[in-house]
């Protein structure tokens, strides 16, 4: 029998903040944006009881709560606390599948030998998340993936649930049909009208009744509902692209006030390419307009590239061809269509053990100096007078 354990963060870029600014603590915290057009990027607990959520327009979160405390989101030290809680599951397992920065499935069936039972297991994590790096994780234990991550929901917050193999059925019967994976409002609203409000209702159900019902997602609700759910913790999948964006204070209007964000959106882009050790394909730009229409548009490259000037030029020239000229609130640039850096085919009149591209060069001692000093230390002139100082906030799209 597998032994699986979904670890999740508690409110973790607010708990990130509350424990960087001990003033913070126990106070009703809200990590967003402009207070009349961002979101609401994170909510602490102590501000939940008045209905803020995550992805929440500001606005309307200040008049639920308006004493709150608003804090700019520091995207890279969330990414830092991530990668220290990922090393921490690394101690006792490999296989590891990430669902963001702060939740991940966790495979410990062959970890009970060396660590105990996976309960246990589990509560050595968070222990160690709390005592190593002053955060809350809350854990669901199971034998499918999908159980043990409603267990770790309940859990919330600080807790953690285990779901023994027997108990499964029981322990869905009683929970809601929106619980389901793959139910939205749609179906839960078809479900609710033939008189399945709740996980149980669907098991006790024909399977065939459901499948005439429902087509092919019918069987799979059916096997849901009897915690049922064969798929394995897949480790580290592979991004599918990586990108950069933001959201502007101001509508902003014309290439040339645009220029320096898609250049800086461009540059990060690069950075995150090379450390990850991939170059991409397609260029893709994303544009936000001011009445929330949006379009992206994509070029292909004649060869891969993880320089950030060059993704910079592909992007300024689909900017050009895309803007209208009308207000936009939200510019993101992204590179796809990733090959791994291996040795490239010479070129015709490429000189064997030629040394590497003048890019490449500076683009290493540029690496160099914002690992060390930080993203900010080096910048264009555009970059500069525009006065874009966006922190990175990694963009990974995975499968």
């Amino acid at each position: 029998m597998r032994a699986i354990i979904h670890v999740d963060m508690d409110a973790f870029y607010a708990s990130v903040e509350q424990r960087d600014n001990p003033s913070l603590k126990g106070k009703p915290v809200i990590v967003g944006g402009h207070a009349q057009r961002g979101v609401v990027v994170a909510a602490s607990y102590e501000v939940r009881p008045f209905g803020v959520r995550s992805a929440m327009p500001m606005a309307r979160a200040m008049k639920q709560a308006p004493h709150a405390i608003v804090v700019k989101p520091r995207f890279a030290a969330y990414a830092e606390a991530s990668e220290q809680v990922f090393a921490i599951f690394e101690r006792y397992t490999p296989l590891i599948e990430p669902l963001s920065l702060d939740e991940a499935f966790l495979d410990v069936t062959a970890s009970v030998g060396l660590f105990g039972a996976p309960t246990d297991i589990a509560r050595r994590i968070r222990r160690e998340i709390a005592d190593e790096l002053k955060l809350p994780a809350s854990a669901g234990i199971a034998s499918v993936k999908f159980v043990a991550k409603i267990a770790s929901d309940l859990a919330k917050p600080n807790g953690q649930r285990e779901v023994p193999p027997q108990e499964t059925v029981a322990f869905l019967a009683g929970l809601p049909v929106s619980r389901l994976w793959g139910v939205g409002p749609k179906t839960e609203e078809e479900l609710k009208r033939a008189g399945l409000k709740t996980i149980g209702d669907v098991a006790a159900r024909d399977v065939a009744w459901l499948e005439q019902r429902l087509g092919s997602s019918g069987r799979q609700l059916w096997e849901l509902s009897q915690g049922l759910d064969d798929r394995e913790v897949v480790p580290d999948r592979a991004a599918k692209s990586v990108g950069a964006e933001d959201t502007f204070e101001e509508d902003l209007t014309g290439v040339d006030l645009l220029r320096p964000h898609v250049h800086a959106q461009a540059l990060r882009v690069g950075r995150r390419l090379r450390k990850a050790g991939v170059k991409g394909r397609v260029v893709q730009l994303k544009v936000k307009f001011s009445d929330f229409n949006v379009i992206t548009r994509r070029t292909t490259l004649s060869s891969p590239t993880d320089d950030g000037q060059g993704i910079y030029r592909a992007a300024l020239e689909l900017l050009e061809r895309s803007h209208e000229n009308k207000p936009i609130r939200l510019t993101g640039v992204s590179v796809q269509s990733f090959d791994a850096q291996e040795p490239q085919q010479l070129g015709l009149f490429t000189t064997p053990n030629a040394p590497p591209p003048r890019s490449a060069k500076l683009n290493a001692t540029l690496d160099r100096i914002a690992e060390r000093f930080g993203s900010k230390a080096i910048t264009t002139a555009d970059i500069a007078e525009s006065g874009d100082s966006t922190d990175d906030d990694d963009r990974w799209g995975r499968h």
